[in-house]
C-alpha cells in the first residue's frame, strides 16, 4: 500500500489540478469539432487518455528533473528525491502509462493515431527542455495544447485553421499560467542553472503575462 501511495504522489493524483487543466482545451475542442455532443467513445477515450497522460508526464517530469528537485524548496519531498521511488519505477510507471494511453488511441482512426506519436514525443521531451532554451513553458503548451488537433482528428477526420487557432489559444493560456507558476522558483532556478519564461522575462514578467494574456482574449473572439 506504501509503493502504491508513493507512486500516486509520483503522478500527482494528489493534485489533480494538472489532470483539468488539460481537459479544459481537450473538451472545448471536441465539443467544437462536433458541433455539439461528441462521439461517446471518443469523449471517453480523450477524458482517459488526459488522465493517464498527464500522469505519465508527472512520471518523467520528476525522473527528468531527479538531480535538481533536491535543491528546489517546493520538489526537494518528491519520492524520486527521497529514495522512495527509484529511477528505474520511475521509467517504467511512465512507459506503462503511455503505453495504455496509446492503447486507447488505437479505437480512434488512423490520423489521430499518427497524430498521438507527435504527442508522446512532446510530453516526454518537455522536462528535458528547461535544460536548453528559456521557452520549456511554451514548449509545455504546445504538448498540452496537442490534445486539441487529435481532438479534431478523432471526431470529425480533419485539421482546419480553427483547430490550429485553439491549438494557438492553448499554448498561449498554458505559457502564460506556468510562467506564473514558474516565477516562484526563479530564485532556485537561477541558482542551479536551469532556465524558464520567468528568468527570460526577469522583471517585466508581469507586464509580458499581460501581453499574452491580451493575444489569448484576442484568439479566444476570433474563434467566437
Amino acid at each position: 500500500m506504501e509503493r502504491l501511495q508513493q507512486y500516486a504522489i509520483l503522478v500527482r493524483l494528489n493534485k489533480p489540478i494538472g489532470i483539468l487543466l488539460l481537459l479544459w482545451p481537450t473538451m472545448i475542442s471536441l465539443w467544437i469539432a462536433a458541433q455539439g455532443w461528441p462521439d461517446t467513445l471518443v469523449l471517453a477515450v480523450f477524458v482517459m487518455g488526459v488522465i493517464l497522460m498527464r500522469s505519465a508526464g508527472c512520471a518523467i517530469n520528476d525522473y527528468a528533473d531527479r538531480d535538481i528537485d533536491g535543491s528546489v524548496a517546493r520538489t526537494r519531498d518528491r519520492p524520486l528525491v527521497s529514495g522512495k521511488v527509484s529511477e528505474k519505477e520511475a521509467l517504467i510507471v511512465f512507459a506503462a502509462l503511455s503505453l495504455c494511453a496509446f492503447g486507447l488511441v488505437l479505437l480512434m482512426n488512423r490520423l489521430t493515431i499518427i497524430m498521438s506519436l507527435v504527442g508522446v514525443v512532446l510530453a516526454a521531451s518537455y522536462p528535458f527542455m528547461k535544460r536548453y532554451h528559456f521557452l520549456p513553458q511554451v514548449h509545455l503548451g504546445a504538448a498540452f495544447g496537442w490534445t486539441v488537433p487529435m481532438a479534431f482528428t478523432a471526431q470529425a477526420n480533419e485539421l482546419t485553421p480553427l483547430t490550429w487557432l485553439l491549438f494557438l489559444t492553448t499554448v498561449l493560456w498554458t505559457t502564460a499560467y506556468d510562467t506564473m507558476y514558474a516565477m516562484a522558483d526563479r530564485e532556485d532556478d537561477l541558482k542551479i542553472g536551469v532556465k524558464s519564461t520567468a528568468i527570460l522575462f526577469g522583471p517585466l514578467d508581469k507586464k509580458i503575462i499581460g501581453v499574452i494574456q491580451a493575444m489569448l482574449i484576442m484568439a479566444l473572439i476570433l474563434i467566437g
